[in-house]
């Protein structure tokens, strides 16, 4: 994967476009509901809060070893945006995160977006351990990671577990030191 910015990718039900200002207004209303923010904090963001966020994150990160990859989810059949993935890159690990909106949860999508996420990193070459933190009584996410092939870790960070799966053919799960 080239280091200027994601490539979108698919999976059997899904886009995954690269985050453009221009998804924000749709997006509003994808991430309105205040519920989507219970496990990791926050609060909806209008439309303008949320351009200008767009804007910084698809201008990339500031910092020149590490690469912001950002997506939104489109659902082929309606066309319309369902949530978004994301990946922050250094060196060769990748931070990875998602959030589906309310309305189509419940439905495997989250789960489609990132097993395909997490391939569509391995399939770039550069990424060989993929990492997420999670909630440990955020029951979906953990089942959405377990899907996307990572496993929980003994480490920690800001009240999450962290999750791991190393792409190299490793084990998912392995014992890792906190940095």
């Amino acid at each position: 994967m080239p280091d200027n910015g994601p490539q979108a990718f698919s999976t059997s039900r899904l886009d995954a476009l690269p985050l453009d200002v221009a998804h924000a207004d749709e997006m509003a209303a994808v991430l309105a509901d205040p519920s989507l923010y219970a496990y990791t904090g926050g609060a909806p963001e209008d439309t303008d809060t949320l351009r200008a966020r767009y804007a910084r994150q698809s201008a990339g990160s500031p910092d020149p070893a590490e690469l912001w990859w950002n997506w939104v989810l489109r659902v082929r059949t309606d066309g319309c945006l369902a949530g978004y993935v994301q990946a922050t890159v250094r060196g060769s690990r990748a931070e990875i995160a998602w959030v589906l909106g309310g309305a189509w949860q419940g439905r495997g999508y989250a789960k489609e977006a990132a097993a395909g996420l997490v391939e569509h990193l391995r399939d770039g070459g550069r990424v060989r351990t993929v990492l997420a933190h999670i909630h440990p009584a955020h029951a979906a996410s953990a089942a959405v990671a377990t899907a996307a092939g990572l496993a929980p870790t003994e480490v920690w960070e800001d009240g999450e577990v962290r999750w791991r799966r190393d792409l190299s053919g490793g084990a998912a799960g392995q014992a890792e030191q906190p940095e």
